[in-house]
């Protein structure tokens, strides 16, 4: 696999550059977008996507991989328009996010159907455009994986198993239950170089991680300046599993949203997140692990390599 597609076309996976694994250009209700319109200020939404996605150009960002997908209001075409105003490459992604339920329309389906509308995504195109997804996105929290997210979990395996696109996850460390769905991938025979379990930088967990990481899949410590975990505790964290020699199996990301329609400004979300920023990593991050000695070679391979070993399959 030596091309991969981005919003605006077919790329050489040499053309990623420097990426953030999993950040989203604009994330919000659909139930709500398609039948309160009235809400959104679409023009401010996109000034905002735009602003962000400049802020890291000049940084040295080249791409973003954007896991908005079903449940979270995936826009390609708002997408496209980010990308070529700003010239970031942005990779789409096709799934379901979920902690619970699916739509009746899936729940009342076998697994295969809503595989093969994860397959039309990646061969086809998404919401009626010839813009394809590159990646698979599924999700489980604390509630666990449900009978729904069982059948999110192994359609998304399947339409791997088809296309050989990767897959990306949504986990909660506090449970464990990365750990579960490598079980799910692993009945569904799964290659496990193509997995990210994301968010594991959402624990202290050693034992966890190592348990994890030695199934041979990737880890995403893509919180970063949000989430569960303080700032100091994620780099405890992740300085030893570079110093463990992991730095082949990890992603830097922030999970930032440049608009998010959960919360009020206000919210204690953002209270409890002053840094959150697609510009941390660039800005703090990155330039602190340097000074504690981390070697740009590691942060080459967390920001760059990992991710076309990612699309590839590389073990």
């Amino acid at each position: 696999m030596t091309k991969i597609y981005s919003v605006t076309g077919e790329l050489q996976l040499t053309d990623l550059g420097t990426t953030l694994i999993h950040e989203h250009l604009l994330l919000r209700s659909e139930e709500v977008t398609a039948q309160f319109p009235h809400l959104y200020d679409e023009a401010d939404l996109y000034d905002k996507a735009v602003t962000a996605l400049k802020e890291v150009k000049q940084r040295g960002i080249d791409t973003i991989c954007d896991p908005t997908v079903m449940g979270i209001g995936r826009d390609v075409d708002f997408m496209k328009r980010v990308s070529e105003e700003t010239n970031v490459q942005v990779i789409a992604a096709t799934g379901v996010y979920s902690f619970n339920e699916i739509p009746p329309h899936f729940a009342n389906r076998e697994i295969d159907y809503l595989a093969q509308a994860f397959i039309h995504d990646i061969e086809k195109g998404i919401q009626g455009t010839d813009i394809k997804a590159s990646f698979l996105k599924c999700a489980a929290d604390a509630k666990g994986i449900t009978e729904d997210l069982d059948k999110v979990f192994r359609a998304v395996a399947r339409a791997h198993k088809a296309t050989g696109v990767p897959i990306m996850t949504h986990s909660h460390p506090a449970s464990k239950n990365g750990l579960n769905q490598i079980r799910i991938f692993e009945e569904e025979g799964v290659d496990f170089s193509k997995v990210m379990i994301g968010h594991c930088g959402d624990t202290e967990d050693l034992d966890y991680l190592h348990e994890i990481l030695n199934k041979g899949v990737f880890i995403g410590m893509d919180r970063y300046s949000q989430g569960p975990l303080s700032i100091p505790k994620r780099n405890i964290t992740l300085m030893k599993l570079i110093e463990q020699g992991y730095s082949n199996k990890m992603f830097l990301s922030q999970d930032y949203c440049c608009s998010i329609d959960w919360f009020d400004a206000d919210h204690e979300h953002y209270k409890n997140s002053p840094e959150w920023s697609i510009t941390y990593l660039t800005d703090k991050l990155i330039p602190a692990l340097l000074e504690k000695g981390v070697s740009q070679g590691d942060i080459d391979l967390m920001m760059k390599h990992n991710v076309i070993d990612w699309f590839t399959g590389q073990k």
